[in-house]
């Protein structure tokens, strides 16, 4: 183990193995090797943050053009992993977004259809007849309207993590679990960093921060701070009698936008559940206040939703399972260096509760941005000095609702 005054030294590190910290700690090994190392303050694997489970969306139906320019890298990035790798870690099932026509939800596809057009992403619009005859486990009426995309699908969330530790291992990265990062410092050479560990010293000329919702527990040492909310989400799995039906080869990933809530689902993958979670739609908490324990009103809005609109998804509850999203208020991804705060050694990303799509995507920009001091990609919009991070009267806007509704006290009106 290092001491205080031998630390030991690796060209890059990156603090936090979760699905963009794995990816990260992948693209800089496959260009740095062994100058790479990665820290995660638990197990690989765990489930104490945001990037778990055995399945989570991707998709090219996205609302604003900043991500539209950069859902076709997302799936070109997870093939160069699945070549290397020769597992299978992206799965095309075809994505659905709908909502009631007669609500002002309906906007939403407006904004998704225009954000997919600008960029040449083919997509249907479909009525609610006609998802029911393209997909008969839907009970959609006439007052339903919905946007179909044929790309969309699911990734293998932890087996995606475990093939970029184990790839990053593989070009010759050092992976440490079990080691907390205490506190960053500047060198007193001011180029490199200082990364104080319960496992020793590190030194490096770039830090990667991807620690999700212990974001700002790492930031605080170098006196930063993002306005993040940490919320307590959780997702269902309902064990269907119609195993069948719920396959990849027969049923989408879909979101539907409701009033109060918007309701997301994938077919079966990784156990033999019909899969169902409310996005953005838990409490605020901490990484220390939160529980592992479902919410049993959610839980209920999952089975009156399943009940109305998927009616043989629903079966006995096989189990609930809860992860932390970390949110700035925009809702947008940031990934930025901290170089107007005096500190450009430290890169930092955070992926707003929706970017595991995008986590190896990231990744390689992350490894980009430490190796060459820019990416490729069109990633300006997702600076720090914008003003959802810099205004504090910016209101939070989980949802991307243009227009707010109930402002107040939320309601799903199924």
């Amino acid at each position: 183990m290092a001491t205080p005054s031998e630390p030991q030294y690796f060209e890059y590190i990156v603090i936090g193995c979760g699905g963009i910290g794995s990816a990260a700690t992948y693209w800089l090994a496959k260009r740095a090797g062994k100058d790479v190392l990665g820290l995660e303050q638990f197990k690989l694997g765990h489930d104490n943050g945001g990037s778990q489970d055995h399945s989570r969306i991707i998709r090219m139906l996205y609302h604003e053009e900043c991500y539209t320019k950069l859902v076709r890298d997302t799936y070109t990035t997870f093939e160069e992993v699945e070549k290397e790798s020769g597992v299978q870690l992206v799965y095309r099932c075809g994505g659905l977004e709908f909502t009631r026509a007669d609500q002002p939800q309906a906007f939403k596809l407006d904004l998704w259809a225009d954000a997919m057009a600008k960029q040449n992403i083919p997509f249907e619009r479909l009525s609610g007849e006609q998802i029911c005859k393209r997909f008969p486990q839907f009970t959609t009426g006439p007052n339903i309207t919905g946007l179909y995309q044929k790309d969309s699908g699911l990734v293998d969330a932890a087996m995606a993590n475990a093939t970029h530790i184990q790839l990053a291992r593989k070009h010759g990265a050092t992976i440490r679990e079990n080691c907390k990062v205490l506190k960053l410092e500047k060198d007193k050479d001011g180029v490199h960093a200082l990364v104080y560990t319960n496992q020793g010293l590190f030194r490096c000329r770039r830090v990667v921060i991807t620690s999700g919702a212990w974001t700002n527990h790492v930031l605080g040492s170098v006196g930063v701070h993002i306005p993040l909310t940490v919320t307590q989400e959780q997702v269902t799995y309902f064990a269907t009698p119609n195993i069948k039906e719920f396959t990849k080869d027969n049923f989408p990933v879909w979101i539907f936008h409701d009033p109060g809530y918007d309701f997301y689902g994938l077919p079966i993958h990784g156990n033999t559940g019909s899969k169902i979670g409310i996005d953005a739609g838990g409490p605020s908490v901490t990484p220390e206040t939160r529980t592992y324990n479902p919410d049993p009103i959610r839980e209920k809005l999952c089975m009156e939703f399943f009940g109305k609109y998927i009616p043989k998804a629903l079966g006995p509850k096989l189990y609930t399972k809860t992860c932390l999203y970390a949110m700035p208020p925009d809702r947008n991804f940031v990934i930025d260096t901290l170089t107007a705060k005096g500190f450009p050694q430290v890169i930092v990303c955070n992926g707003a509760g929706h970017a595991f799509k995008f986590s190896c995507l990231l990744g390689k920009i992350l490894s980009q941005m430490a190796i060459d001091g820019n990416s490729q990609y069109p990633i300006d919009v997702f600076r720090l000095d914008r003003p959802a991070l810099t205004d504090p009267s910016f209101k939070n806007d989980f949802h991307f609702d243009d227009i707010k509704l109930n402002a107040g006290k939320k309601q799903a009106k199924l």
